[in-house]
């Protein structure tokens, strides 16, 4: 006889069986996985109902896939990269969380690149695959359903570990509030930043560009911010002398339908009297003051320091 998971059933002697795994068990183990991303411990299999012997057993029938010492993916090996991003948490012990670069990316902040996956710890447990940072405290939270670094300690540790222009990209997409901004540091390279712009630019096309206006001399634009009355949101705006920039890119522009919208949209905002001029971050970098220019025609607003040294 075969359970629903194809495993046979033993029985002694006496008639009672060894291995048979029950249906309980068996919708237990499917509903704790399907909340924790297919991904779960040796400890809470064994808690669902089964025992050790039938834990061997799956994984021999490829109902269970190893993936770090006693952590298991159930069914497939298949995971999304959260499966992937929990299973390293739970590799590295109860009071564990996702940190540093993988916890910018699972908050939307980056894009995961297939690097070892970041965990802090508070004892350091080594893992194939897993770059365990310990600390003797640091808050958790849950987001998706995975344990991680609170907001403003994901920022310090990416500081800490990556180059400018990835804390950068990050810290513009958390869109942090005043208040949080006041927390962290103003030395380094979160100091360059903040001091220059903590505005939640899209993209790091947009970095490039804002931070070329920016030193420039010019005011700072509204970023990102939804023109009345429409679902439009300009790239950098400023809307005393009625003027915009776009950032084009190949990803979001180069396909006909994209740039017929660009077009029709372009042709509605100068119908309202708004000026739009459109750049790319090739174009910026290869002639920046070409671009500089073009904002200086179109009357781009400079700060009062800018205008005195004028």
């Amino acid at each position: 006889m075969r359970d629903r998971v194809g495993m046979r059933s033993d029985r002694s002697v006496g008639g009672a069986t060894r291995t048979e795994v029950t249906d309980d068990a068996v919708r237990a183990l499917a509903w704790l996985a399907a909340g924790q991303w297919g991904v779960l411990t040796r400890a809470e299999i064994v808690a669902c109902g089964l025992s050790p012997d039938q834990v061997k057993r799956m994984l021999r029938r490829g109902h269970l896939h190893p993936l770090h010492r006693g952590v298991y993916a159930v069914g497939h090996r298949n995971l999304v990269t959260e499966g992937r991003f929990l299973a390293a948490v739970k590799a590295c012990g109860e009071f564990a969380a996702l940190s540093h670069f993988c916890a910018a990316c699972l908050r939307g902040w980056l894009r995961y690149d297939g690097r070892p996956i970041d965990v802090t710890t508070i004892g350091r447990r080594r893992r194939p695959g897993i770059r365990t940072h310990v600390s003797e405290r640091f808050e958790r939270v849950l987001v998706r359903r995975i344990p991680v670094t609170e907001r403003l300690r994901t920022i310090r540790d990416l500081a800490r570990t990556e180059d400018e222009r990835t804390v950068k990209r990050a810290l513009r997409q958390a869109k942090l509030t005043a208040a949080e901004l006041e927390q962290l540091p103003r030395t380094g390279v979160l100091g360059r930043i903040i001091g220059l712009s903590a505005a939640p630019t899209a993209s790091g096309n947009e970095d490039t560009v804002l931070d070329l206006v920016l030193k420039a001399g010019f005011e700072h634009p509204l970023v990102n911010t939804p023109y009345p009355g429409s679902r439009y949101i300009p790239d950098l705006w400023w809307p005393q002398v009625r003027l915009i920039v776009e950032v084009d890119s190949r990803e979001w522009h180069e396909a006909p339908l994209d740039q017929r919208d660009d077009l029709d949209r372009q042709a509605w905002l100068e119908a309202r009297g708004e000026r739009v001029l459109r750049t790319t971050r090739p174009q910026v970098l290869r002639d920046p003051e070409q671009f500089c220019a073009r904002l200086r025609r179109a009357g781009a607003p400079y700060t009062r320091s800018a205008q005195t040294q004028l």
